[in-house]
């Protein structure tokens, strides 16, 4: 039995260890497009990643910028978190270089993130912030 969670619990579900996103952008031909992103919260009303300016994600918010990204738990009692927004692309380098420097504390630990903020805070590469619009999420009910 699912439950909906609180915006306390939404919150502290998708920033819980190192749960990635699955991120869907739209095509130009209107298709869905999902790639798995790292990410964090940036205060309660929106989120943030890095993609490349080039990538298939980055042409496609470059163009669009509605998104849908869902962490989950796949163990039981399962839950979800689905997150939709619309992304702004910033591309100064100082911003980039900070996103991705948090992003790396969380993903691979503290010692190592100072090494991939440098090295995904260069040209060519975006911090995406995404807006928060609509949360839909339910977690389980252990029995």
């Amino acid at each position: 039995m699912a439950q909906k969670m609180t915006n306390a619990e939404w919150q502290a579900f998708v920033s819980h260890g190192t749960r990635t996103g699955k991120l869907s952008t739209v095509r130009a031909d209107g298709s869905p497009h999902v790639s798995p992103v790292w990410f964090v919260l940036d205060g309660d009303r929106h989120l943030i990643f890095n993609t490349g300016k080039n990538t298939v994600k980055g042409r496609n918010l470059a163009r669009d910028g509605r998104v849908a990204l869902c962490v989950d738990d796949d163990r039981p009692p399962f839950a979800y978190v689905v997150i939709q927004g619309r992304a702004e692309l910033i591309e100064e380098l100082g911003q980039v270089r900070e996103a991705a420097t948090r992003i790396a504390a969380r993903y691979m630990g503290p010692e190592r993130a100072e090494e991939f903020g440098a090295r995904n805070g260069v040209p060519g590469e975006l911090l995406v912030r995404v807006r928060i619009e609509k949360v839909s999420a339910e977690g389980g009910v252990a029995d």
